[in-house]
């Protein structure tokens, strides 16, 4: 079994990505659970196999969580069931936004459990990807937004990685929407935040893409040098007259240097992804490119993402291809 562990060939920054010509690769499936949408998606290779996690709804916008798998990373095979789906309090009104780690022959998945009042980091365990072990909610009280202008004072702990390999004798989980954060495990099972949650590892940059809130994108890949990659996705958001928000959500990655776990050592100034086609611009949330899956496949790297939270696109890197020379990367102020 492979997963999302121990890529080879990376640098920093990764890419250059370009979308898929042919992109949607999924869209909602009228008549059924996945009928309205279909977006971010968690991602592996299996056997030779892409399999994707995504999370889909009908009208009734309460989420569960669909697999796919595909020969080529492109086209797509999916199940007609979803995998995961809401059968507890925590998560009465969905199950969202996976992103998965393979560990010694069990998937861990860490999920978002919604309630429509807060939206808690969750954990199930696989052996086969289509039945799950639920182990509930990661973090009492805690608010990954705390230190932004936009607090929750309450529970909000949505996004997770856990990373493939330990770190001073500790599994590592990187989490948080608003800010990123740390935490520990002895078991992959039980965490621990590093920090609380006035002490976040990486908060947004003012003037940047990401000025008003980060939220963690894909488990980590380690890069020749020997640095912890992560994508990332970055947003701005503008406040309506009616009091909601507009926002444009793109795609960055920074890196850790695992001799130093607890800082971040340097960030894209510029986004690798952001919205640019049709499905980018419209959608349930507008103007929106979020990346929770990456794979290294047949050479490639695969990068799955959600367009406007309403369908599932993928970008493609072939590392034969350089940036050049134009790209912005600087020190992250501690």
């Amino acid at each position: 079994m492979t997963g999302t562990s121990y890529f080879t060939g990376a640098h920093f920054p990764l890419g250059p990505f370009v979308p898929y010509e042919h992109n949607p690769v999924l869209k909602p499936l009228g008549g059924s659970w996945e009928s309205s949408n279909l977006y971010n998606p968690a991602a592996l290779v299996v056997d030779d196999t892409v399999v994707i996690l995504y999370r889909a709804h009908a009208e009734d916008i309460i989420s569960h969580i669909g697999i796919a798998t595909s020969e080529d990373g492109f086209h797509f095979e999916r199940e007609s069931e979803p995998v995961l789906s809401p059968t507890e309090d925590y998560e009465r009104y969905g199950c969202e936004d996976p992103r998965i780690t393979a560990i010694d022959g069990v998937y861990y998945l860490t999920y978002t459990g919604w309630d429509r009042k807060n939206a808690r980091l969750c954990l199930a365990t696989s052996t086969d990807l289509r039945h799950w072990t639920k182990h509930g909610p990661l973090f009492n009280d805690f608010d990954t937004f705390a230190m932004t202008g936009t607090p929750h004072h309450g529970e909000w702990s949505k996004a997770g990685v856990i990373l493939p390999y330990q770190i001073n004798g500790k599994w590592r989980m990187y989490f948080g929407e608003g800010s990123i954060y740390w935490a520990v495990s002895d078991d992959l099972i039980h965490w621990t935040p590093g920090t609380p949650d006035t002490e976040p590892l990486y908060r947004s940059t003012p003037g940047s893409f990401d000025a008003d809130l980060v939220e963690i994108g894909a488990p980590p890949v380690m890069t020749d040098n020997g640095l912890l990659l992560f994508l990332m996705n970055g947003a701005t958001r503008t406040r309506r007259p009616d009091g909601g928000w507009d926002v444009d959500y793109r795609c960055g990655q920074f890196v850790i240097d695992p001799d130093n776990p607890d800082e971040v050592l340097a960030r894209m100034q510029r986004p690798w992804l952001q919205p640019q086609t049709f499905e980018d611009f419209n959608g349930l949330i507008p103007n929106v490119t979020f990346v929770e899956g990456l794979v290294q496949f047949h050479g490639r790297w695969f990068a799955y993402y959600g367009q406007s939270d309403t369908t599932l696109a993928v970008a493609v890197c072939d590392p034969a291809v350089g940036w050049g020379s134009n790209v912005d990367t600087t020190n992250k102020e501690r």
